[in-house]
């Protein structure tokens, strides 16, 4: 298993919708190990694969689940997201802050439905059923998100919106070609 870098906002493979695995393979099985590496060296909670550079429909997770108050950890190829309705009133800063590996360091009050259902396949095609409710669910949002080529700083509205720009034109970021490696940094010191 190999820790790989990530990509920051603005590498063009974070805004372009991914391609559906067709392969169930061993580069795909060693794709998600790496995974796997990655997000928990980085300590993260939920990692997709164009986050490392590869334009593929798949995402791991190793998130807390409120509900069985449990460690849920997993991974979905080519999912499909249902979700209940995603609230209109602004983000609660206390309640809905939100992070991103793509957006080392930061966080931002975010939108989220409050549940959310992906159905996919795993490694080796099988049919795959997750439900989450509040952060897992806000996890799995925003996995898809990066599957379909966006990210969450563009769910941002009002003063949130406004304080992410000046972030991102204060880190430099929002370029092709910038990179973190968990393997040698964290996410605050990028």
């Amino acid at each position: 298993m190999t820790v790989r870098p990530i990509r920051i906002i603005g590498d063009p493979v974070l805004h372009t919708p991914t391609r559906p695995v067709v392969e169930f393979d061993d580069a795909l099985r060693e794709l998600v190990d790496d995974m796997f590496e990655t997000m928990g060296a980085a300590h993260g909670v939920g990692l997709a694969a164009n986050q490392v550079g590869v334009g593929l429909r798949v995402f791991v997770y190793d998130c807390p689940d409120e509900l069985t108050r449990t460690m849920a950890r997993g991974v979905v190829v080519n999912p499909v997201i249902e979700t209940s309705e995603i609230p209109e009133s602004m983000p609660d800063p206390e309640e809905d802050e939100e992070g991103c590996l793509s957006v080392p360091g930061e966080q931002f009050p975010t939108g989220r439905a409050d549940r959310a259902t992906v159905t996919g396949v795993d490694v080796d095609g099988q049919p795959v059923e997750v439900e989450g409710r509040g952060f897992l669910a806000r996890c799995f949002q925003h996995e898809v998100d990066h599957l379909d080529g966006h990210l969450y700083v563009e769910r941002l509205v009002g003063r949130n919106q406004k304080a992410s720009k000046r972030m991102l034109k204060a880190n430099g970021w929002g370029v092709p070609g910038l990179s973190w490696d968990p393997a040698t940094q964290q996410a605050e010191e990028v």
